[in-house]
């Protein structure tokens, strides 16, 4: 059943201290292996960010659930993604979570620090079937080697191609992998080749995952699992500095850039090609108008040949509250929103491609998807463990290093006072 609930007005965030608080209601690990009794009349609460869209879909994998276990009534809510993380907030500091919870990735290490989050542990391989995950995406939801959440979906970094674009201009797309070098090479040669109306991409050096990609290929993280940064001055200003000759006139104008926003370089129609998360593409169809075969996706530079530099990354996760009062109930709910076919087939990709095998069973991929799911599958050799949860405050520290990038490009600060600015921020950010 679902209880449908909108935005609302005049919501404290809930601090810090109030979320360490509220960490108290964490229980004690199972010492058997627990098990559910499906005679148990039990009521769940459910809750995700989305819209009537998703909640239509919850709906249809919900009654698939409750044809297989009718003793369980789930109560299922829904928020956009802001207010859906103010309640939660709310809540924490009540010790009042929903039992069964939709996650964001970048919660997940404050949550979990904060014990508000059930260990999952004794539950996997009994009550929640790992059977269709691999290692890498078992390793997501791991915070100080305790599991406190399941991926729903996952993507990778990749670069997606825009062939059309090619074609127009006479050259072949960058076949993936490579040496960055490589890459910038490619970039100023289609740049050569579109006159001035098309760029071989924007300056790759405003993201910070492909800083993080070049440091994972080294050995390194971009944050470490106690929250200091895993790199130095020195490696921010000569990761900045590989773009200098980008922005000499090879990638998209800042200016231009600009000038499109929302829309990316590549969304707008100026670049050839962009490295991003593997699921933005169906938002490239649309900002492109084009059809799914307008589109390829390969295997972004790597700074070392042989390298584990990438890695999978959660759409959204699942997670059960450390004080619910079922957790066993809780878990075969779990269970079932990660691994049934039927929930495969009512969500689709809606949240990713299915991290398990089990449930991508049920799933009918688009061909913009079947792209995606074959680019995860030729990267396996290349994926490496998830890098530690992401600290608290990444959000900021993501948007900060963007911003940076853009006024290098826009020529209104310099690397070195960037490479400041930015450890600066991390100090506040991090303390």
């Amino acid at each position: 059943m679902f209880s449908t609930k909108r935005a609302f007005a005049g919501v404290a965030i809930a601090t810090g201290a109030a979320l360490a608080l509220a960490g108290c209601a964490g229980g004690e690990p199972a010492e058997t292996a627990p098990t559910f009794d499906p005679n148990e009349k039990v009521t769940l609460d459910l809750a995700f960010w989305g819209n009537d869209v998703r909640a239509d879909m919850y709906t249809k994998a919900i009654a698939a659930f409750n044809e297989e276990y009718p003793n369980i009534t789930v109560n299922a809510s829904f928020l956009g993604f802001p207010e859906f993380w103010e309640k939660r907030q709310i809540e924490a500091a009540g010790g009042d979570l929903p039992d069964v919870m939709q996650f964001d990735y970048s919660y997940l290490r404050q949550y979990s620090e904060n014990g508000l989050l059930l260990d999952l542990g004794p539950y996997l391989g009994n009550i929640i079937s790992t059977d269709g995950f691999s290692e890498q995406a078992l390793s997501i939801g791991v915070v100080d080697d305790t599991t406190t959440a399941l991926p729903v979906g996952t993507n990778a970094w990749a670069m997606f191609l825009n062939d059309q674009l090619l074609d127009t201009v006479g050259v072949d797309g960058y076949e993936g992998d490579g040496s960055w070098e490589d890459y910038s090479d490619w970039i100023a040669d289609v740049t050569d080749a579109g006159g001035g109306s098309v760029w071989g991409a924007s300056d790759w050096t405003g993201r910070i995952q492909n800083f993080e990609l070049q440091l994972r290929a080294e050995g390194k993280n971009l944050f470490n699992d106690d929250s200091t940064p895993g790199f130095t001055e020195d490696d921010l200003s000569a990761f900045w500095e590989q773009g200098d000759a980008l922005r000499a006139g090879a990638s998209v104008p800042q200016q231009r850039l600009e000038e499109i926003y929302p829309k990316s370089g590549f969304g707008g129609g100026l670049a050839a090609s962009e490295l991003t998360w593997d699921n933005f593409g169906a938002g490239y169809l649309g900002d492109l108008g084009v059809e799914a075969d307008a589109l390829s996706v390969v295997a972004p530079p790597t700074a070392k040949e042989g390298s584990k530099d990438l890695y999978l990354k959660p759409s959204m996760l699942h997670a059960i509250s450390a004080s619910t009062e079922h957790p066993e109930a809780a878990a075969t709910l779990v269970d079932f929103l990660l691994n049934s076919e039927e929930v495969g087939a009512a969500f689709g990709t809606n949240r990713g491609i299915p991290a398990s095998s089990t449930q991508l069973a049920g799933v009918d991929l688009d061909p913009l998807s079947q792209k995606v799911y074959d680019y995860e599958s030729a990267i396996a050799d290349r994926l490496g463990d998830a890098p530690p949860v992401p600290v608290v405050g990444y959000g900021t520290l993501e948007e900060k290093f963007r911003v940076l990038g853009t006024e290098i490009g826009l020529g209104t600060t310099t690397v070195d006072d960037a490479v400041t600015q930015f450890f600066s921020e991390i100090s506040t950010v991090l303390g």
